[in-house]
């Protein structure tokens, strides 16, 4: 496996970064509850589709609250005072997120990662780059929390849905919504809208892979507790067995080295993979959402289960995506990573 010398760098204008800063952060949390107390789907002529890809893949997710496992009642202004929610630590918001934290989701700090996330390819969610970064901060923002008074924590992918005790209030590191998680913990109203995808070598037959058919003779694989690994074994359903894997770095490393035909990941990160990881890396294609599926796959917020804190989240979700602030992230950090062939029956 060929490594780029460093993680990608946003494509964005330094005024387009200040104007969107200044949006995001101007609102806070009364406002939030007070405009969206009902945190139920916004209005797409309220500008979330305008900048969404036009395939609709990738697009901010506007999952309504009880599928998408946001609080089933409305937030009330008093209990979302800005910056006074009940958190672990009295006036700071506790954030976690995955170590490694990947691009596009997250982008290192100019001045040097800090420790835990100063390992190769890794951003830091304390920088607020990337697009998770700038959502989180934005989030933070709106919930009276300036990065001032946010900590970061690095919990593993799938500790921070497991039963129990959360070291984090908040945690986002492209968890999808599902009702076996949503048991465990609580599952904000989605902020993505995403599809898989398959990452294959291009020297890989698979690479030439068009219809779900063509894909069933292939050997896959996919980090452990992820909905790439569920996809695999049921809209595959390959002839061979899925190889899991504890890390995508660890299932990148087997794909260079030939042990896994194909990796399914998110569609934004298999454009991370095949931009900076593999030089030799393709994306093959992306799966339509699946057909019959109440909702399509979106990421949520992780909180504690029935943590006091969800219903201002999923209200601040909801402002966000009313006032196409989260749109207008979405459009800046992923536009253009919605874009790959979609398999056909």
């Amino acid at each position: 496996m060929t490594h780029a010398p460093q993680a990608l760098r946003p494509r964005r204008s330094v005024l387009l970064a200040a104007a969107l800063g200044a949006l995001l952060l101007l609102p806070g949390v009364t406002a939030a509850c007070q405009g969206a107390a009902d945190p139920a789907p916004s209005d797409p002529a309220a500008g979330e589709d305008a900048a969404a890809p036009a395939d609709g893949a990738g697009q901010a997710g506007d999952a309504g609250t009880a599928a998408a496992g946001g609080s089933a009642a409305p937030a009330d202004a008093a209990a979302c005072a800005a910056g006074q929610l009940p958190t672990l630590t009295a006036g700071r918001l506790t954030m976690g997120t995955d170590n490694p934290a990947y691009a596009p989701y997250w982008l290192p700090r100019e001045d040097g990662n800090r420790p835990p996330w100063d390992t190769e390819f890794s951003g830091d969610p304390s920088s607020g780059q990337g697009f998770e970064g700038a959502v989180a901060h934005a989030l933070a923002g709106r919930l009276g929390y300036g990065p001032e008074v946010l900590d970061w924590v690095a919990v593993k992918f799938d500790n921070s849905y497991a039963p129990g005790p959360k070291p984090f209030d908040l945690y986002l590191a492209q968890v999808s919504f599902t009702p076996e998680r949503a048991r465990a913990v609580d599952l904000s109203a989605g902020y993505y809208t995403v599809n898989q995808a398959v990452v294959a070598r291009a020297t890989s037959p698979l690479a030439a892979a068009r219809t779900l058919a063509e894909l069933k003779p292939h050997r896959f694989g996919a980090q452990a507790g992820t909905t790439s690994y569920a996809l695999i074994e049921g809209s595959i359903a390959p002839e061979l067995e899925t190889r899991v894997y504890d890390s995508n770095d660890a299932a990148i490393q087997a794909l260079a080295n030939g042990q896994i035909d194909g990796l399914v990941v998110d569609l934004p990160t298999a454009f991370y993979i095949t931009a900076a990881q593999m030089e030799d890396g393709v994306i093959v294609g992306q799966f339509a959402a699946e057909a019959g599926a109440a909702e399509p796959e979106h990421f949520s917020v992780v909180l504690a289960k029935d943590s006091p804190l969800t219903p201002c989240v999923d209200a601040a979700l909801a402002a966000m995506k009313a006032d196409g602030s989260l749109a207008a992230l979405t459009q800046e950090w992923l536009a253009d990573k919605a874009q790959a062939p979609v398999f056909q029956p």
